[in-house]
């Protein structure tokens, strides 16, 4: 399919490699000039704009991978007079924003494309930079049953897991609740190898019996904060990220967005949102968001 890929950072270059891999003809634009140029280094088409970049692909599909909701917003309707992705797409193209932005910002998009003669689908991922890179992301999908289907294959090009999670904005529900069980879960896995450390148990023992007992989960099996038991987790590589602390505090602050919106009492998502909140105030913005483990040791 002819492809525009909007938002060639960490997550999107891979991205957009991988649906060219998978012989899709794909135009990339980033609004950075070295996130363009390593695109460009990558083998990828790369466009001058945005606009430029939907009409260069005679775009069928158009996916943006942005930081914000506002973002995406502005991308979609243009700023300061300029065009936007919307105006230069023809009548019908499906719009797939793989960003993680909130659920109302995310059914807003989805309304802006609808009114403009588009159909949208949010499409949120999971699985950091090396899923992005070796093609192993989670999507969350929240749409129609028609687009859904439609953008499936390009999906599988950059995931293993696609999963339709309902209508427009129930994608990135889906992201927010599944962030929120990942921040709890990563704090208790750190706190509890702080506290096998104090009383004498080695992280390989601790490893072992959590593993492969109730106690198992992503954030140990995957993520480890240790050094040693999983030699991929970023504990070997100094908490390189990975998913740095700084989007971890970002998602959180989407799941406090939702839970205020709804009236859940999320005490235990709230305090993680607190934890990694000062955490991403300090060095852990660009570290993995596992190195959490220095603090709660600093902190004890």
């Amino acid at each position: 399919m002819r492809i525009a890929f909007l938002g060639l950072g960490h997550m999107g270059l891979p991205m957009a490699r991988n649906l060219a891999a998978a012989g899709h003809d794909v135009v990339g634009y980033d609004v950075f000039a070295g996130a363009r140029d390593a695109a460009a280094a990558a083998g990828l088409r790369v466009a001058g704009s945005g606009p430029d970049a939907v009409r260069s692909a005679s775009a069928e599909i158009v996916i943006t991978m942005f930081q914000s909701g506002a973002q995406v917003h502005g991308a979609y309707r243009g700023i300061d007079g300029a065009d936007g992705l919307l105006e230069a797409a023809a009548p019908g193209t499906l719009f797939v924003d793989c960003s993680t932005i909130a659920v109302d910002e995310a059914r807003a998009a989805h309304e802006l494309a609808v009114a403009a003669g588009h159909r949208a689908l949010d499409a949120p991922v999971s699985g950091g930079v090396v899923g992005a890179e070796n093609a192993t992301l989670a999507f969350m999908v929240g749409g129609t049953d028609e687009d859904f289907e439609l953008a499936r294959p390009i999906l599988e090009a950059m995931g293993r897991r696609v999963v339709h999670c309902g209508a427009a904005g129930l994608g990135q529900a889906a992201k927010v609740c599944n962030n929120m069980i990942l921040a709890v879960s990563q704090i208790a896995v750190a706190e509890a190898f702080v506290l096998g450390e104090r009383l004498g148990l080695s992280h390989q023992a601790l490893f072992d019996v959590a593993s492969n007992a109730s106690g198992q989960c992503w954030a140990l099996t995957t993520n480890c904060p240790v050094p040693g038991p999983v030699p991929t987790s970023p504990a070997n590589r100094d908490f390189q990220p990975g998913f740095a602390g700084a989007l971890m505090n970002k998602d959180l602050g989407l799941a406090e967005q939702a839970v205020a919106s709804t009236g859940v009492e999320a005490r235990m998502g709230m305090l993680a949102r607190d934890i990694y909140r000062r955490y991403a105030e300090g060095d852990g913005a660009g570290r993995d968001f596992s190195g959490i483990i220095e603090t709660i040791r600093d902190a004890g």
